[in-house]
């Protein structure tokens, strides 16, 4: 092609697919494209953001955690590399029911960068280059893409995991730089390409807390929050077990940082007018919260180190854009802060994303063939969520290569399947988080079975490895055999000593392990003191079991609530369906169907504006389409 400013050819450079950006979304996306044999690029503005943990220095937490565990059992990355560069891990909501519970780590920031940019460098079929995308363009069932540098790529399909570089703008105070997050330098022009394809651009914004130093902060007066004394681990490939060699901290804000905050709030960009983009309601700053919860006396933060290499402190829980002053007053009001240093000032970051309605629940584009997005592109907040669409997105791209049917997941199998779900189908007016609440089925899509779940699904994509497979076989034969030896009885002396223990009355002297395990006070810990059945049995495959014990009755409820389900996500829809042509529906109706083509009844149920009676409609004007 010819490089019209300066009149010179360019000698483009070829490539099965593209991935823009190397973010947590681009990372997987890159690496699941080369691990099934595609040739694959990825470009960064700069190399030296690759994997970087621009936020928060920790994976998982509640929801998030799921998201990770079904990662790694679809063959992804995340998992491997926060289990290798954690440096606390704990299980959150430990004492709730196992739905629930979430693994988080503690990583190592630097270590985890490293890593990751490690692992795009050693991987087979991948290129990593450092360059910022000034345009894509679509033709001929193929992509052009073009860089500042004046490289040309050509590829026959895109991964956008553009993160929150495009057009962003970092705030602090009355200071507005255009700039990307840490300083990293912005994307300025890939906003515009896309717009020019035809996708509506949106304006969100997110915002990071101050990083403190850590020998100025008094530690003896905030409480100390330790890692479990045995770490679980994010992936079933992680041999060694991970060691919590750091701690954390809990703190408290006060009347008297509220009231600084208060006085200040008029010099707040928000207030100035600064900051125009949408904010998380689920992350909001230390100001919002004094504003929206002005009956609190205090706020719950998180003193977490960044790593090993550096005393810098993340504080979570307490970010801002107030003015760098502000700031160093606000935080000095707290116990244990009252002389710290600030390092890094917090910010508040606006970006521009699409509206993820305009794809199909592959990630792929409805309107241009080849071309995905995954991540804080799509309107999404989080590490995690970010890498869950990478990795769908990878594996789907390299499916449309090899013209095989894409990898749709859906919310009866998967917390990935929820919020692509919700993505596609509802979209979001604010950066998407993901919550354990999101989840109609969450007693089946617990951490623990991620495996059971998924794994087989993506064996004939190529992301799951030899290893993995003969993991998850392990695992079924061992549930297999507990499932048998818990039908053993178990003498009367123990288990009455066991139920005395657990605090349950024994009105029936010999009884079986199942009997046993379906008491509420007897816990596998419990169990194993007192009957040493199943102690050969590994720890996953018996709390398969257990879990499956305790919740049989909801789980047989549930599953007769998901067939219903079931039935209406596979009455398909014609994706170019006029449904202002199909009789019956209301108007809302048709022009919300209309705006979002919705692949199956199902999908359809969830688009807001269309009512149960909207939904009888379709099914009985689609009905025979179905049985044919």
């Amino acid at each position: 092609m010819i490089d019209e400013k300066n009149k010179i050819m360019v000698k483009a450079l070829y490539y099965d697919a593209v991935v823009i950006g190397a973010g947590h979304a681009g990372i997987e996306s890159a690496l699941a494209l080369a691990k099934t044999g595609a040739k694959t690029l990825v470009t960064s503005i700069t190399a030296d953001n690759v994997g970087y943990m621009a936020c928060n220095p920790s994976i998982g937490g509640t929801g998030k955690g799921h998201l990770v565990r079904e990662l790694d059992a679809l063959g992804g990355f995340m998992g491997v590399a926060a289990d290798a560069c954690a440096t606390q891990i704990r299980m959150l909501n430990s004492s709730k029911g196992l739905a629930v519970r979430s693994l988080r780590a503690q990583e190592d920031k630097y270590k985890y960068h490293a890593f990751t940019k490690r692992a795009l460098e050693s991987a087979e079929n991948l290129t990593l280059r450092q360059d910022e995308v000034r345009s894509v363009a679509a033709e001929n069932g193929g992509f052009t893409v073009e860089c500042v540098t004046g490289s040309v790529y050509r590829c026959k399909a895109v991964v956008v995991a553009s993160g929150v570089y495009m057009d962003s703008t970092v705030i602090c105070g009355s200071s507005v730089q255009k700039r990307g997050p840490v300083c990293f330098s912005r994307s300025d022009y890939l906003a515009k390409s896309l717009s020019v394809l035809g996708f509506k651009l949106r304006r969100f914004k997110t915002g990071t807390p101050a990083r403190l130093l850590g020998r100025s902060i008094d530690f003896k007066r905030l409480e100390i929050q330790p890692g479990d004394t045995v770490p679980y681990t994010f992936s079933a490939l992680t041999k060694k077990q991970p060691k919590n060699t750091a701690v954390c901290y809990l703190g408290y804000t006060n009347e008297k940082t509220h009231d600084i905050i208060r006085a200040a709030l008029d010099r707040s960009p928000r207030k100035l007018g600064l900051i125009t983009g949408t904010g998380a309601r689920y992350c909001p700053s230390i100001e919002d919260k004094i504003v929206r919860f002005a009956d609190k006396p205090r706020h719950t933060f998180f003193l977490e180190p960044e790593g090993e290499g550096t005393d810098e402190w993340y504080i979570q829980g307490i970010s801002t854009s107030l003015p760098p002053g502000v700031q160093r007053d606000m935080y000095r009001s707290i116990v244990g802060l009252e002389n710290a240093e600030i390092v890094r000032d917090a910010y508040a970051i606006e970006y521009e994303c699409i509206d993820a309605r305009e794809l199909f629940p592959s990630l792929m584009s409805k309107r241009i063939p080849g071309l995905f997005f995954a991540g804080q592109v799509n309107g999404t907040s989080g590490y995690e969520e970010a890498a869950a669409q990478g990795l769908l997105a990878g594996i789907n791209a390299s499916a449309y290569l090899r013209g095989i049917e894409p990898l749709v997941l859906d919310r009866t199998n998967s917390y990935m399947g929820v919020m692509t779900d919700d993505l596609v189908t509802v979209g979001s007016d604010e950066p998407y988080r993901m919550l354990t609440g999101r989840a109609e089925c969450r007693l089946s899509l617990r951490q623990d079975n991620a495996d059971l779940r998924l794994t087989e699904l993506a064996e004939k994509y190529g992301t799951v490895s030899q290893k993995r497979k003969k993991l998850l076989a392990e695992k079924r034969a061992q549930i297999e055999k507990c499932e048998r030896l818990i039908k053993t009885s178990v003498p009367a002396q123990t288990a009455c000593e066991l139920l005395a223990a657990a605090n349950e009355e024994n009105s029936r002297g010999t009884m079986t392990a199942e009997e046993l395990l379906k008491r509420p006070g007897v816990t596998l810990g419990l169990f194993d003191e007192h009957v040493d059945l199943l102690r050969d049995i590994m720890p996953a495959a018996r709390l398969e079991v257990y879990a499956r014990l305790r919740y049989d009755s909801y789980l047989k409820r549930q599953s007769a609530e998901l067939k219903e389900k079931s039935r209406l996500e596979h009455m398909k829809l014609p994706p170019d369906c006029d449904y202002g042509s199909v009789d019956g529906l209301r108007l809302e109706a048709r022009e919300k169907l209309n705006e979002a083509k919705p692949l199956s009844i199902g999908q359809a149920s969830r688009v807001p504006g269309v009512t149960p009676a909207d939904v009888w409609v379709l099914i009985n004007r689609f009905r025979r389409d179905n049985t044919d």
